[in-house]
């Protein structure tokens, strides 16, 4: 209990403080500068626990310079006396640390302390990390006085800390929903409409003079490149749109392909699509059904065509088939792509540790298998 109406005013005036707007890491920093001039330590630090409480992840430190911090090395881990406030968290004080039956020793070129004060700081009913006085100026120990202030104003900080946390996920989340609204306008207007632009300059070089029908197939191939980059953009961006599944995306995807392609291609599903595929598969599954859709559209000259996307035995498989020409001399040659997109396809198999194949179907069409293992 603080009876001291001074010291009270200093463990308010500090509490005031700590609940600025402050950054996380400038926030713990804060709170070690204000446990040390309260209590007149001449050090001070603080001690964020790693994920499973058995050691520090973090240590901030207050007093040192920064040749000292340099020529002291690796920070502490939460070895010797450090340690007891883990095991046991509750407030330790200490008159000399070497004295201590669990002292560690000092590194070299760490500078002599001897008082030690540590509390615990708690966030939600859980130990956070654990603040560290030494060397009380004047003093051979620190205080029941300095163990209210510090308790108290560990208090303060668990609450502080609680809250920097939420302003910081508030920050990232809302950085991820601008991210998330700009891949989806890369993804439902941009490359939607450059798709359909690159169909629709396909279609016109059949009756374009040779030429012609060369330059617009350049640009045609100029098109896919772009449409590729800003598919790897959208994934980089980490389009998460958790509102539409992998099959309403790939039901929206033939929709929009149909006027195109002049007919709508058949799309089957089988075993738990929405639940077994993981962010990177399903990114790149959605985007191989785009391609081999595309290349219907561009080349294979079809009436119908039929997609299936099964996961079973720890595998998804995607059967793309069209009822076109079949393969030409480009597409029969793995080593060539035709400007089909196929080793791009191929590419992201391989990646994935998966496979893909293409190949006339015996009844005519052009038939891709494209699969990959969901664990790698």
């Amino acid at each position: 209990m603080i009876d001291d109406p001074v010291k009270l005013r200093r463990v308010l005036q500090a509490t005031l403080l700590l609940e600025g707007d402050l950054q996380l890491h400038a926030l713990l920093r804060h709170v070690v500068e204000e446990a040390r001039s309260i209590t007149g330590a001449r050090y001070g630090a603080l001690g964020v626990l790693n994920e499973d409480r058995t050691g520090l992840a973090e240590f901030v430190t207050v007093g040192l310079e920064p040749d000292e911090e340099d020529a002291i090395g690796q920070r502490p881990t939460g070895r010797g006396v450090l340690g007891l406030l883990i095991v046991d968290p509750k407030p330790l004080r200490v008159r000399s640390i070497g004295q201590h039956p669990d002292s560690y020793g000092f590194p070299p070129n760490h500078p002599p302390m001897t008082s030690f004060l540590g509390v615990p700081i708690k966030v939600r009913d859980e130990v956070y990390g654990n603040l560290y006085l030494t060397d009380k100026v004047g003093w051979n120990e620190f205080t029941d006085d300095d163990v209210a202030l510090v308790e108290a104003l560990s208090v303060a900080a668990g609450i502080a800390i609680e809250n920097a946390r939420l302003h910081e996920h508030v920050r990232v989340a809302a950085v991820y929903e601008d991210r998330d609204r700009l891949a989806r306008d890369l993804h439902d207007t941009v490359i939607q409409r450059l798709f359909g632009v690159g169909l629709t300059l396909q279609s016109m070089t059949s009756r374009a003079p040779d030429d012609l029908g060369s330059g617009i197939q350049a640009v045609v191939g100029e098109l896919d490149q772009i449409i590729q980059q800003i598919r790897s953009t959208i994934y980089e961006l980490g389009m998460r749109d958790k509102s539409r599944g992998v099959r309403d995306t790939l039901m929206m995807l033939v929709r929009e392909a149909r006027p195109n392609l002049g007919f709508e291609v058949a799309v089957s599903f089988n075993g738990p699509i929405e639940t077994a595929l993981t962010n990177q598969v399903a990114e790149n599954l959605v985007a191989v059904v785009r391609e081999a859709v595309s290349n219907i559209g561009r080349h294979a000259q079809a009436t119908a065509a039929w997609a299936s996307i099964t996961v079973e035995d720890g595998w998804c498989r995607v059967v793309v088939r069209d009822n076109g020409h079949g393969l030409d001399g480009a597409l029969e040659d793995p080593t060539r792509g035709g400007g089909l997109g196929v080793p791009n396809l191929r590419s992201r198999a391989e990646k994935l540790n998966g496979k893909m194949e293409i190949r006339t179907h015996e009844s005519g069409g052009t038939i891709l298998t494209w699969a990959v293992p969901l664990s790698r």
